[in-house]
């Protein structure tokens, strides 16, 4: 059984056995999982190496919620990518989907070379070379088919619902979707993004199975539909989730501490949590109407005001700070700070005076705040987090929700925002919601405890990767099947290029 990726390290599995390759989406969220992951796996004595641009390597190690020593046990590889423009157009549009998302899709082209370059030099140094990638990353790793010893098992970072609507509407199933009034996926995933991600399905032909950032008795039920679908039968899966958030307040920078101090003054439970991720950016106008909501809620809070993360780390960043309502800080400062740059987020909401948060709902700020026991007011922006909004709200009954998926075109009023805000925090109905989330918060502690159900996946997992069985046996059948593959994309790369333009 593996170590607690912050517990001394006990040599179980050789190193030379097996060699584990990480390539993540180069997405905030995604990029924080795979490095999650990437512990957990080190935490074995397995080698780990996490792909990804300079850039993006430096961003997810500036973030970790890791100690920052543990990052020297995973070997980073900085492949350079293009540049990107600093300034998408229509920055700020009705639907909020993050335009410069497009240019990821971009990046991924560029690496397949320099990552096939590093599996084969990696092959001949182990006994079986692992690659774990994100799923929107098949593409990019489509080579390992080509090596012998090689073995692919894709992580999906986003809640198993979510997978489970997209798989019955591609079918034409939906009326197979176990959640009544589900967001469709037509509705919060542009047409391209939808087809990107039917293309990465396509690449993931030849994986030998899947992993989940999910916890069973979250998501129990919707893992054993993917489990039982006839397409999957093939594959094994496992639910790895919560992966590891460690709370590090002695490496917290000082700006960090001061918040940390802040919310020590404040009575427990007290304080609202407010971020929209790092591809959220909001309209002055709901920026102001947001503001107006907290003010009038009475509530106490701590908001990250900061537009999308820009993948240009040159970019002006006083040229889109947001202004706030004239007056606001000054009126709402003995109760609320707003904070213009990233913060810790897993220490905030891991934070005893914390006690709701509202959330776009992305899956990995969702986990986090299940697993600290913190209830969600939920405004989803786009992609899975409609799905992941309506299993906080409908399913797990752990959230209120701000604001319907069906008013997503609507400017959200202060009134809606401050009645939402004090049902969380302030009602009885808010006490129950946090009663339950804090039980299934409980139920987390002991399953990434030693000998827990989270903790029992992980050794599963790895024990799965270091069997003494071959890896030779499909391997001409999955050479011949990127063959075909590729003929097929060779043929489609005009009409995806156009797909990817409009």
């Amino acid at each position: 059984m593996g170590r607690h990726p912050d517990q001394p390290r006990q040599h179980e599995f050789s190193p030379s056995s097996v060699v584990v390759v990480v390539v993540p989406y180069p997405a905030q969220s995604h990029l924080n999982q795979l490095l999650q992951l990437a512990h957990v796996i080190s935490s074995y004595d397995i080698p780990v190496h996490y792909v990804g641009s300079p850039l993006n390597n430096s961003r997810v190690k500036s973030r970790a919620s890791n100690p920052l020593y543990r990052l020297t046990e995973i070997h980073f590889h900085d492949f350079p990518t293009p540049s990107l423009p600093s300034s998408p157009t229509n920055w700020a549009t009705k639907f909020k989907f993050p335009e410069h998302s497009l240019f990821c899709w971009e990046v991924t082209t560029h690496l397949r070379v320099p990552v096939a370059a590093l599996l084969r030099s990696l092959s001949p140094t182990a006994r079986r070379l692992v690659v774990v990638y994100d799923i929107l990353m098949a593409s990019v790793v489509q080579d390992v088919v080509s090596l012998p010893n090689t073995e692919a098992y894709s992580l999906n970072t986003s809640s198993v619902l979510s997978c489970v609507v997209f798989g019955c509407e591609a079918l034409g199933m939906r009326d197979k979707i176990p959640v009544k009034d589900i967001p469709s996926t037509k509705s919060s995933f542009p047409s391209v993004y939808r087809n990107f991600i039917a293309f990465q399905g396509l690449m993931s032909y030849s994986k030998s199975g899947e992993l989940h950032n999910t916890y069973r008795a979250i998501e129990g039920s919707f893992a054993e539909l993917l489990a039982h679908d006839k397409n999957s039968r093939k594959k094994k899966t496992w639910a790895m989730g919560p992966l590891p958030q460690n709370k590090n307040l002695k490496e917290l920078r000082n700006q960090d501490k001061s918040l940390m101090e802040w919310l020590e003054k404040q009575e427990p439970k007290s304080v609202l949590y407010v971020s929209f991720g790092t591809t959220t950016t909001f309209s002055d106008n709901q920026i102001k109407e947001l503001a107006l909501g907290l003010e009038q809620s009475r509530v106490k809070f701590l908001w990250v005001l900061r537009d999308a993360d820009r993948l240009d780390a040159s970019s002006n960043e006083e040229e889109r700070r947001t202004k706030l309502p004239y007056g606001f800080e000054e009126r709402t400062r003995e109760r609320g700070i707003v904070v213009r740059e990233w913060v810790p987020q897993v220490e905030i909401l891991g934070h005893p005076s914390t006690g709701g948060f509202m959330s776009h709902c992305g899956w990995n700020s969702c986990i986090e705040s299940i697993s600290m026991g913190v209830p969600i007011a939920t405004w989803p922006m786009h992609f899975d987090q409609p799905t992941n909004a309506a299993l906080i709200t409908k399913v797990l009954k752990v959230g209120v929700a701000v604001v319907e998926w069906r008013q997503r075109d609507d400017l959200v009023n202060s009134s809606l925002i401050s009645k939402a805000v004090i049902k969380l925090m302030a009602s009885e109905e808010g006490d129950e919601i946090r009663r339950r989330v804090v039980e299934m918060s409980e139920e987390i502690k002991h399953a990434v405890a030693e000998g827990g159900d989270c903790r029992l996946e992980w050794d599963c997992f790895v024990s799965h990767i270091t069997r003494e069985a071959t890896s030779l046996e499909n391997h001409k059948i999955r050479r011949f099947g990127l063959k075909v593959i590729n003929s097929v994309i060779e043929f489609s790369i005009p009409f995806i290029e156009l797909l990817m333009r409009f």
